[in-house]
């Protein structure tokens, strides 16, 4: 009979954490390279969350992995393989180059790579390799800075002059656009709320791409601003939480799964308490665990938001058309009356 080896004997953890620690060994996964998350490890290793979570906490207490705000779980290093795309790259300037747009570029660059808590002019100053003082000749104060920043970013994307002239498409494309900046600068949800909104000309574009895309459907001007509002409300409320996850990410030094996975024996526990049967049902469903995607939640909800919306937009405007004797009444929605 032939006896089990060394290897075998050991907890599964360790066997994970002994075969990760080879990949690195080798030189498959180098300095600032994503290890394996908790949710892969129990996929590929077929075991439980909470054995992929030991595995990953030994190579963090061994120093072999680390933990780093945006990137997740790294080989521990100092290289980073993949650096943020927006970072601007050190270079030293004169203050003959300073100027207004390097500024703000480069403050982006900083929110987008560590987030708009980190952002302060000292530290752009740095990054740009001038004084301390030297930005304030450009820039009054941070806040002012930051009102930049959102007007330059929310310009870089804009819907093209050869949209859909439909409604529909119009409002679903502008969606995206905004999404897509969120996504590129999570920060952006971050300057404003909907009770104080920004008002750069750079977001006024987009909201003035929804507004015309809703105007000339007989809504009235506060029905008509409230679907704006409504709609971007949306894209905010889904973005706040990338920025909110980062931070998150930065002072605990869990990521996202890391953070779940430590929560699992509390919600076995109300799993199992009989309290919340639907609960239960649900979570019994997912072999992995249920994944967060914010990008399915958009889409999600756009289309949600859309269908609930279309029965007013296009009632109202169908009464309109009537009352003007431009068409006869139409099956469906379009002879619908006014939703009040």
């Amino acid at each position: 009979m032939t006896k089990p080896t060394d290897a075998a004997r050991q907890p599964p953890y360790l066997r994970i954490a002994a075969q990760i620690r080879q990949r690195i060994d080798d030189g498959e996964l180098g300095p600032g390279d994503r290890v394996p998350s908790t949710r892969r490890i129990a996929r590929e290793w077929r075991v439980a969350l909470a054995t992929a979570t030991k595995a990953l906490t030994t190579l963090r207490l061994e120093g072999v992995v680390e933990t780093r705000p945006r990137a997740g779980t790294v080989v521990a290093g100092t290289a980073v393989a993949h650096p943020p795309r927006t970072q601007a790259p050190p270079v030293p300037a004169s203050e003959q180059d300073l100027t207004l747009e390097r500024i703000v570029r480069t403050a982006i660059a900083i929110a987008d790579s560590e987030g708009l808590s980190a952002l302060s002019m000292r530290g752009v100053a740095a990054r740009l390799g001038v004084a301390a003082m030297s930005p304030y000749r450009y820039v009054p104060s941070k806040d002012d800075l930051v009102l930049l920043m959102a007007d330059t970013a929310f310009g870089e994307e804009t819907p093209p002059a050869d949209a859909p002239a439909e409604w529909r498409p119009r409002i679903e494309l502008g969606a995206r656009t905004l999404w897509t900046l969120h996504r590129r600068h999570p920060w952006l949800a971050q300057t404003g709320s909907l009770t104080r909104p920004l008002v750069v000309p750079g977001l006024m574009v987009h909201a003035e791409w929804a507004l015309s895309a809703l105007d000339g459907h007989g809504l009235d001007p506060t029905t008509l601003f409230d679907i704006h509002v409504l709609l971007y409300s949306h894209v905010q409320g889904l973005a706040v939480h990338l920025e909110r996850e980062a931070h998150a990410e930065a002072s605990t030094g869990q990521s996202e799964e890391e953070w779940m996975d430590s929560r699992v024996p509390t919600l076995r526990a109300l799993v199992a308490s009989g309290r919340f049967p639907a609960f239960a049902k649900v979570a019994g469903a997912f072999d992995n665990g249920y994944d967060l995607r914010l990008d399915t939640l958009f889409e999600l909800g756009l289309k949600a938001l859309l269908d609930g919306l279309t029965p007013l937009v296009e009632g109202r405007g169908a009464v309109v058309r009537q009352t003007n004797g431009d068409s006869a009444p139409k099956a469906g929605p379009a002879s619908e009356p006014p939703v009040s």
